[in-house]
């Protein structure tokens, strides 16, 4: 490829996965609106959903969040019932994230949001499966690398 092929902006891969996420993202605003949930805050649920009570450091970690943005995204949903924060006992340094019982119920709700995120679509699950396969495997090739 020459060097003006390499600058066209459609043949960037960054592009291509910023662009799709925007376009991913917005089939989930009106799902997650009937919930009362931003996409951010619906996949902070979806972590302490698979492992509740942990550190924001951990929290932090899984969703490749920094505690700039993390912070403000906790205090919303603790505002809104959904969980709470509280200094660890053990290690006062720590703050310890829990869902709350309200935070534990949405998500028999938000059970129908996977499903329902390609409705319209003619995308198969197989082939998201794979594509999110080969995009877990590019981002370890990366976090290697760096």
């Amino acid at each position: 490829m020459n060097s003006d092929e390499l600058l066209k902006l459609d043949n960037q891969i960054c592009f291509a996965f910023y662009a799709c996420s925007r376009e991913i993202t917005k089939l989930y605003r009106p799902i997650l609106a009937e919930l009362g949930l931003t996409y951010t805050q619906y996949i902070t649920l979806l972590a302490l959903w698979e492992q509740d009570n942990v550190s924001v450091k951990e929290l932090g970690a899984k969703l490749l969040l920094d505690s700039g943005t993390l912070t403000p995204l906790l205090k919303k949903l603790e505002s809104m019932g959904l969980l709470t924060r509280a200094r660890d006992k053990s290690d006062e340094r720590h703050l310890i994230v829990r869902l709350t019982e309200k935070g534990q119920e949405l998500r028999k709700q938000a059970e129908c949001v996977p499903g329902r995120l390609y409705e319209g679509t003619d995308i198969e699950p197989e082939e998201l499966i794979s594509l999110r396969k080969q995009v877990q495997s590019l981002m370890n090739k990366i976090n290697e690398a760096t």
